[in-house]
């Protein structure tokens, strides 16, 4: 399957390693096409930088060391009809339908009551009760 995965995955997996997530990229990463968008990219940077800054090392190792392919978030909406509460995760979305995935795997849950049939935008748990 292919996946997007949100910023919020991204720096927990790369600053705040558990158990839990790292099953959770050992199952993307060895069964499935991991994609990350160039908006998630600079939003990771710029949330390390003033949240984390002596760990923007730690990122960047991380994000050389991941294997995945980079979506380019489109600047045009092409999400005419879609109500998220946050108008800063439309670029997530946006990545995520133009880059075709079948999963959009997010921490955050205010995706959860959007209406959509692809991509399937599940949870890390919702992800791991159904495909682990």
């Amino acid at each position: 399957m292919d996946i997007l995965i949100d910023t919020n995955i991204v720096i927990s997996a790369a600053l705040f390693p558990s158990p839990r997530m790292t099953h959770f990229l050992s199952l993307i990463s060895e069964e499935n096409n991991l994609f990350l968008c160039s908006y998630s990219l600079e939003e990771v940077r710029r949330v390390v930088l003033r949240k984390f800054p002596a760990k923007m090392r730690d990122m960047e190792i991380f994000l050389q060391k991941l294997r995945y392919t980079l979506v380019h978030t489109p600047s045009v909406d092409i999400l005419d009809g879609v109500t998220i509460r946050d108008p800063n995760d439309y670029p997530l979305l946006a990545s995520a339908i133009i880059a075709d995935v079948d999963l959009f795997i997010t921490g955050d849950l205010d995706f959860g009551g959007l209406d959509m049939e692809r991509p399937e935008i599940l949870t890390i748990r919702e992800f791991i009760e159904k495909y682990a």
